[in-house]
């Protein structure tokens, strides 16, 4: 049954159950787990530009930073002043800084904005991301480098294929490149990620504000699943959209975004998944436990503080009185109960 929010007259709110129902064992002193969190699209529009950015994910940092690896959609470039939003995004150098002083250790680049400001704000944007990244690269090397990205934690490599459907803005130029929704492509990126312990695929794709995924993203989460995927988590639509199995690969449809200025009706709720991935040796055997799921929402300044944060929802379920505008606590449950109905997510 999908989990509805309770109202706070019936006191604090439990911590959503895991997704995913997988059946599996107790890791054991022989295995080793990595633990990774996967969050939406953190965004840049004009109106963000006035705050702070080192408060947007201050609310969420103790829970980026539990986990052994934390995974971002960067879905701005930073192409250099002037700084602006939409529809073509550059964002000051520091907002990567403060996204990774926040906790985030791996930014994905393949999405329709990475463009926005053609081939130099493409190159400044590698230039300027620092640390890893996947889903891009600069020339052929770093390409092959970067896609897939294979990151590394207590010995245990997980790579990571990251690809976005298309790009506002065309290129005519070879390098650099993303990585684009093309079936040879991916598959040589995913053949080339086997070789790790695990094998996570993150899609660029979906359409914008629906609830439900769309059957290109079911041929693609079907494919993906074959090519060795252990697990399918996608962005794009600014919303949460459903999940669903495709055999025993979970797949994660859309996460929506972790920070941005939207205020259409569900852009504000948002996914973070937590995967526990278990290495066993020596066999070699490797398992995705059960995901878990946390809501979070992004206030908008003068709703909960004076800036921009982004929360736990469950952090502050029956505190409708720190709201500065507690008609947003109202939408924030509304929002939630909304998605849930739609998607059918269970939990």
């Amino acid at each position: 049954m999908a989990f509805s929010l309770p109202s706070p007259a019936k006191g604090p709110i439990k911590a959503p159950a895991p997704v995913i129902n997988l059946q599996v064992a107790v890791p054991t002193q022989d295995a080793d787990t990595v633990s990774m969190l996967f969050l939406g699209d953190i965004m840049m529009h004009s109106r963000q530009l006035a705050y702070d950015s080192k408060e947007f994910l201050k609310e969420v940092e103790p829970l980026i930073r539990e986990a052994d690896i934390a995974v971002a959609g960067a879905e701005f470039t930073l192409a250099g002043p002037p700084y602006m939003g939409y529809p073509r995004f550059s964002a000051p150098d520091n907002y990567v800084s403060n996204i990774r002083s926040a906790g985030v250790d791996v930014l994905l680049l393949a999405n329709n904005h990475i463009l926005d400001h053609g081939r130099a704000g493409f190159m400044r944007t590698l230039r300027k991301i620092g640390g890893h990244y996947c889903g891009a690269g600069a020339d052929s090397a770093s390409y092959v480098k970067h896609n897939p990205l294979i990151v590394r934690s207590k010995g245990v490599r997980i790579a990571l294929v990251n690809f976005t459907y298309g790009t506002n803005m065309g290129a005519s130029y070879s390098w650099p490149k993303v990585s684009r929704m093309n079936k040879a492509a991916i598959s040589e990126q995913m053949k080339r990620g086997r070789k790790a312990d695990f094998l996570i695929a993150l899609p660029h794709w979906g359409d914008e504000y629906e609830l439900r995924h769309n059957k290109k993203q079911e041929e693609w989460a079907e494919f993906l699943a074959a090519e060795g995927a252990d697990a399918i988590i996608g962005a794009h639509p600014h919303v949460v959209q459903d999940t669903a199995f495709v055999g025993k690969v979970p797949v994660i449809y859309s996460l929506g975004n972790v920070v941005s200025n939207m205020s259409a009706p569900n852009t504000r709720l948002e996914l973070a998944v937590l995967l526990r991935l278990v290495y066993s040796k020596p066999s070699g055997k490797t398992t995705v436990l059960r995901p878990e799921l946390h809501f979070l929402w992004c206030c908008l300044p003068g709703k909960l503080k004076d800036g921009y944060c982004t929360i736990r929802v469950e952090d502050y379920i029956g505190k409708r009185e720190l709201w500065k505008d507690p008609s947003d606590y109202d939408n924030m449950l509304e929002t939630y109960n909304r998605v849930i109905k739609t998607t059918k997510i269970e939990i």
